[in-house]
């Protein structure tokens, strides 16, 4: 069983900046592609950035590519999502996942074993 806490959202203007943890349980953190995806209101969830098992492989939908970055802390449990450039369409609740040897078709949210509660970003404009 894995435990996921996202944090790190906020309110920020547009073109600001925030980063996104999301700390796992357990102790193997490292056998794990971590996903983040997000949901605005009204809207289904979609796919963000994933970081393969390995760290080796990244992924990100186009709508962000350039603007985030998604990395892994193993020693601390945690994946990152750095985001620049913010825009008011970045507005959702994010959330992080969790998929044992993730390594590819970590674009849709089926592979992922386990989900966080999610935090909200706000972007105004």
């Amino acid at each position: 069983q894995v435990q996921l806490v996202e944090s790190g959202g906020g309110l920020v203007q547009a073109g600001g900046s925030l980063r996104l943890s999301c700390a796992a349980s357990g102790r193997t953190f490292s056998s794990y592609a971590m996903g983040w995806f997000r949901q605005a209101p009204g809207k289904e969830r979609e796919f963000v950035a994933a970081i393969s098992w390995t760290g080796g492989n990244t992924y990100y939908a186009d709508s962000v590519k350039g603007r985030f970055t998604i990395s892994r802390n193993n020693a601390k449990n945690t994946v990152y999502l750095q985001m620049n450039s913010l825009k008011p369409e970045d507005t959702a609740v994010y959330y992080c996942a969790a998929d044992k040897w993730g390594d590819s078709g970590l674009a849709t949210p089926s592979p992922y074993d386990y989900w966080g509660q999610g935090t909200q970003v706000t972007v105004s404009s």
